[in-house]
């Protein structure tokens, strides 16, 4: 477990990553073309960002710095990243800032679900920065968003990317009692990475994580997701796939990792195109009911119609 704490220094003083400040910056790779997007700026763009604002909410979008912003942005889409912009944890990839918390605001519920009718979304992503500060590590909160969220847009689905509550006994109890729609928790990469990529986490709780949503709902979607580029090797993604088809994971989604400073875990090589295809049609054949795999591809692209193609898979397979 690795939890950074900083009860000294203000927050406005506070490097952004204080763990990494010490490391040696390695080079950042020229991005190969696949890889470019647009700048953000339409005035849907401007439009949702000033809801956000006027919120007072926390995106993941914003804070990741995913490459998607300006597409999902431009048509009302939003991952709302819930308890704050601090995590306790110190993931190698990750640009969210890391120290200690805030306390949780007890307002937010109801802050999020007012932004989710005002921007009338059908579909929506809620996630969260790790709470390892919290006895439940958030659950409870998890579950008073989506309540919240039933209350203020009832037609709204919802789709949670939770963190891993480990060693919080009967948090994952919580949150599947709140019934969102689709349960997602990502591996973010193979196990022989876990060391200097994630080490605060641990591959095999991820994996039961998920195989315990299934035992306590069966009918709720799952979902997870990886980075290549990391320095995995092909048959540890392909190993990967079968142990989340073991816990009866629904839907997998693998992205090209990109590395958001010179402190961070470098990008080891840009995988191509043609083998994100590989990637889809290997998992599709594993069992998986939907798979998105791209350059990319992040947990939260295209949420709302890959819902909409979740729903209708399981229907098909049901003959119905």
């Amino acid at each position: 477990m690795v939890v950074v704490l900083d009860t000294v220094t203000a927050k406005a003083e506070r490097p952004r990553h204080p763990e990494k400040a010490k490391r040696p910056e390695t080079p950042l790779l020229r991005k190969p073309d696949w890889i470019r997007v647009r700048a953000p700026g339409s005035p849907v763009y401007r439009e949702t960002q000033e809801i956000v604002k006027k919120n007072g909410l926390v995106t993941v979008c914003e804070e990741a710095g995913c490459p998607n912003i300006g597409e999902c942005w431009s048509k009302k889409h939003a991952t709302f990243m819930i308890m704050g912009d601090t995590c306790t944890r110190a993931c190698a990839f990750c640009n969210v800032r890391t120290g200690m918390p805030q306390p949780l605001d007890r307002a937010e519920p109801e802050k999020v679900a007012e932004a989710v009718a005002k921007l009338g979304l059908e579909h929506v992503v809620i996630t969260s920065v790790d709470r390892d500060d919290l006895a439940d590590g958030g659950a409870q909160h998890f579950a008073e968003v989506i309540l919240a969220i039933r209350a203020a847009a009832p037609g709204t689905t919802i789709e949670i990317l939770t963190p891993d509550f480990l060693r919080k006994p009967g948090a994952l109890e919580v949150v599947v009692a709140a019934k969102p729609d689709v349960f997602n928790h990502n591996l973010e990469t193979v196990p022989s990475k876990y060391l200097t990529v994630r080490p605060g986490a641990r591959y095999f709780h991820s994996l039961r994580l998920l195989q315990r949503v299934k035992e306590l709902d069966p009918a709720m979607f799952t979902k997870s997701g990886i980075m290549v580029g990391l320095g995995e090797e092909r048959n540890e993604v392909l190993q990967l796939m079968d142990d989340l088809r073991v816990g009866d994971v629904d839907f997998l989604t693998i992205g090209q990792y990109l590395q958001p400073s010179r402190k961070h875990h470098p990008v080891i090589r840009f995988v191509t195109p043609d083998e994100f295809k590989s990637f889809e049609t290997i998992a599709y054949a594993k069992g998986f009911h939907l798979v998105s795999s791209s350059p990319l591809t992040r947990s939260s692209h295209h949420a709302g119609e890959d819902f909409a193609r979740l729903k209708a898979a399981r229907r098909s397979e049901r003959g119905v």
